[in-house]
């Protein structure tokens, strides 16, 4: 690590400490031309995650957009945001474990309902009728005869 002050490529740490809930680490360093201190901080570096829409159009991940949808789901449930807020954690930290860059919004929509699905059925059923774009009140209580047979 190059010395901010006099530019020495070396330098030793000192203290090494936790940062943002573990998200970094926080490194106290000295420079052993200067003897100067300075702090530099340690990230996991993540690639973006693209996903493909139906449309064929290609987006950013965006987790905010994921707790949303799930937030309108979940509307006068009672459903607390930190439970949604790991849903999309745990969905953000399975796709960026994958080695895939790209993912489709199915795929995205099925790993949501099979997590709302374990925490609120009334939830998981709002999400699934827009997600799946369901045509007639058939293919909804198809849905919801899968939900009740799984639950025997």
């Amino acid at each position: 690590m190059k010395c901010p002050f006099c530019g020495f490529a070396e330098s030793k740490v000192i203290d090494s400490r936790p940062a943002e809930e573990g998200a970094t680490i926080r490194r106290r360093r000295e420079c052993l031309a200067c003897q100067k201190r300075f702090t530099t901080y340690e990230i996991i570096e993540s690639l973006p995650l693209v996903v493909i829409k139906r449309d064929g159009s290609r987006q950013t991940f965006d987790k905010s957009k994921l707790i949303n949808g799930m937030v309108r789901a979940c509307d006068k449930r009672k459903v607390p945001l930190p439970v949604l807020e790991r849903i999309a954690d745990e969905i953000e930290q399975e796709l960026q474990g994958a080695l895939e860059r790209e993912i489709t919004t199915e795929k995205v929509g099925e790993m949501v309902m099979r997590r709302l699905k374990d925490v609120d059925e009334v939830a998981y059923v709002r999400f699934a009728s827009v997600y799946r774009q369901f045509k007639d009140i058939d293919t909804f209580l198809q849905e919801l005869t899968k939900i009740l047979n799984n639950r025997d």
